[in-house]
């Protein structure tokens, strides 16, 4: 493809990418395509020779377009929002253009340098610690995902705990994300060294005094305490764990305190929500947070900071004699390979930038602030129906609800709430999804999307209502 082809076919997506999210709003929230049906549309076989783009295009309209779920529908709120942004979409593009493959400073300084940059802003603008700098003892780094953040974090952890040979323990809750979980599998430790904490019956929060009874009694058997993880906004109903008092007890005990604040922690550049980083900045050795979900930066996009990335750097770097270099070796620069699993990275920076440049922090603050507020008076229309029982606990943009049932046990009512749940999902006007807390299945309404207006939240509610009868 030649740059004057490339510009013509170019020209034609960005006019399809505008038209789709101009007429998302007529499209079924969830693809209503069966097992099969994508595949089946397409060739069997790859095609022997080149075709034209047009058919590209078209084969996205009639095959590709009906298996897609539209995560920036208006009433998408099954899941935490995966924002995309005009502007990140923009940037987006300017990375693939460049081809940048940022695995050393020497690669492309401009990768390496934008990127130190644009998460120290961020930190900046979410009032996380000086310690978080890049300028300072640790420093951030954008990751793929939360995922791959807390596995390296688990690294680095283990790194500094030490304890080889011996048994080596990992801390969560029943409300830690999964990803917790498959790291300690990924770095050996075995399912059964992945500690489960009680949680507070009504706020679903860790219990910092059972935390303390379980590494004591673990220190007690020979093994090493490496690191716990605390949550702010669990993806299930967005609790919070006690940041401060559980840091209290990692101190105390010498063990790594990482802060999974994916979802909720981008919620901080308002400055009236900063309470949800008490104990942050005297305890974490990690933290992350995604704007990918709630700051209008599309997918993927997960920053990880570190109080001291020595024990990172020491747990992941490798230097192979091709990747050497003069740069590399005077200390003077960062080279984000040691930073990650992988050895190569995309240029993501480039698309958090055009964000925070676009909006502005009074931006990403309104947009937040939209999000909270449809989400209360949403809840205020739940705990107004006598027929719907309101988790009471929603300081950001999700709230956990469900039908009452009155007369069915809970079995029951657990069928009836996941039946109901189906009818609204087939319909294609919304998309919700659920969970379970103290037994109960919950219906979840994630609110965040940047389409959504009050009139999408309304209409959901009253499909809800003339669903359930």
């Amino acid at each position: 493809m030649t740059p004057e082809e490339f510009r013509e076919h170019g020209k034609r997506v960005v006019d399809w990418i505008a038209d789709y999210l101009a007429s998302i709003e007529s499209r079924p929230v969830r693809s209503q395509a069966k097992p099969g049906d994508v595949r089946s549309a397409l060739p069997a076989h790859p095609p022997e020779e080149g075709e034209p783009f047009e058919h590209v295009l078209a084969d996205l309209d009639r095959a590709i377009l009906p298996g897609v779920t539209h995560w920036q529908h208006p009433s998408f709120f099954a899941y935490f929002p995966a924002n995309a942004s005009g502007p990140a979409i923009l940037g987006d593009l300017l990375s693939s253009g460049l081809g940048v493959q940022g695995m050393v400073w020497a690669t492309s300084p401009a990768c390496t340098e934008l990127e130190s940059l644009v998460v120290d802003w961020l930190a900046e603008l979410l009032g996380l610690p000086q310690g978080f700098r890049t300028d300072s003892a640790g420093g951030g780094v954008i990751q793929d995902t939360a995922s791959s953040a807390s596995l390296v974090a688990l690294l680095a952890a283990l790194r500094r705990a030490g304890g080889e040979g011996r048994r080596r323990t990992v801390y969560v809750s029943s409300q830690t994300h999964s990803s917790l979980e498959k790291a300690g599998r990924i770095a050996g430790l075995g399912a059964e060294n992945v500690r489960a904490v009680n949680v507070d019956e009504h706020t679903l929060a860790m219990d910092p005094a059972h935390l303390d009874e379980l590494i004591a009694a673990d220190v007690a058997d020979g093994a090493v305490p490496a690191l716990v993880c605390a949550t702010i906004g669990t993806t299930s109903t967005t609790a919070i764990d006690p940041v401060r008092r559980i840091g209290e007890v990692c101190r105390a005990r010498g063990v790594w305190l990482h802060v999974d604040a994916a979802y909720a922690g981008v919620s901080a550049i308002c400055p009236e929500l900063r309470w949800i980083n008490d104990g942050v900045a005297e305890y974490a050795d990690s933290y992350v947070t995604n704007p990918h979900k709630w700051l209008l930066t599309n997918f993927d996009c997960s920053v990880l900071w570190l109080a001291d990335r020595a024990p990172m750097i020491e747990a992941l770097s490798i230097l192979p004699e091709y990747l050497r270099n003069a740069a590399s070796a005077s200390g003077e620069v960062i080279d984000y390979r040691d930073w990650q699993i992988p050895l190569g990275r995309r240029f993501r920076a480039l698309k958090l930038w055009s964000v925070i440049r676009w909006y502005g922090a009074a931006g990403l603050r309104e947009h937040v602030h939209k999000g909270i507020a449809l989400a209360d008076e949403f809840a205020a229309l739940v705990a107004a129906d006598e027929r719907f029982e309101l988790r009471q606990d929603h300081p950001f943009g999700l709230v956990c609800f469900r039908p009452r049932w009155p007369g069915l046990s809970t079995a029951d009512a657990n069928a009836a709430t996941l039946a109901l749940l189906e009818r609204l999902n087939d319909s294609g006007d919304l998309y919700l999804s659920h969970t379970k807390a103290n037994g109960n299945v919950l219906l979840r309404m994630a609110i965040g999307a940047p389409a959504t207006e009050r009139e999408h939240v309304l209409a959901a509610w009253s499909a809800i209502r003339r669903e359930l009868g």
